[in-house]
């Protein structure tokens, strides 16, 4: 068992470089997947509500009358499911701004996991690419106040007491609170790039 931890005690900076390689992947995959329809429509939800970003579309607040005769917020009308496509829902998207906001936002994410990966040759960079990844991780956890799909609604039904609301996690805020996660993960680099960057003007 000793034996054990000492190994693991010794594979310490290899497990933080681990740590770079793993953020550097899920940056690039989820930011290269921001130039696809799907996921532009997918984060369309977060980014209405933000008060941080909703300036970026056309039609954050807007509102229209449903099939029921309700009012509802736009967004909600022209959602299209993964893997599907409606040429009118897309074209809704493209007059918000929904996609080129989205391919922006990709960039951003994809710069941010590249400079975490340089981080491990380059500890100055690390240290930006760690704290940014922090800064990022605050504004995504963000959404679970302000966007509502990220908590189960109250549809009603024959339950007695159907659980809805907080601390109900819908799907995507499943997703939004893994994050911190990846919040933790940034100062980690961050820190341990700064140690290193430290030792390194010692010598």
């Amino acid at each position: 068992m000793i034996q054990i931890f000492r190994l693991l005690s010794k594979a310490q900076q290899k497990f933080i470089y681990f740590l770079n390689i793993a953020i550097f992947i899920v940056m690039v995959w989820i930011g290269g997947l921001k130039a696809f329809q799907y996921e532009a429509d997918g984060i369309v939800p977060f980014v209405s509500n933000s008060p941080l970003m909703s300036f970026f579309y056309k039609h954050s607040n807007q509102t229209e009358v449903n099939e029921e005769g309700k009012k509802v917020v736009a967004y909600t009308l022209y959602k299209n499911p993964e893997g599907k496509v409606v040429q009118k829902h897309i074209d809704w998207h493209k007059e918000n701004g929904t996609y080129l906001f989205s391919y922006g936002l990709g960039i951003v994410i994809v710069l941010i996991g590249i400079l975490v990966l340089l981080g491990i040759w380059f500890p100055k960079i690390g240290v930006l690419g760690g704290l940014l990844t922090f800064c990022m991780s605050i504004v995504t956890l963000s959404f679970l106040i302000t966007t509502p799909e990220t908590f189960v609604p109250n549809l009603g039904g024959d339950y007695p007491t159907p659980n809805y609301g907080f601390p109900y996690l819908a799907v995507a805020g499943r997703l939004v609170i893994k994050d911190i996660i990846m919040m933790a993960g940034g100062l980690i680099i961050a820190s341990n790039a700064a140690s290193t960057y430290l030792k390194k003007k010692q010598k």
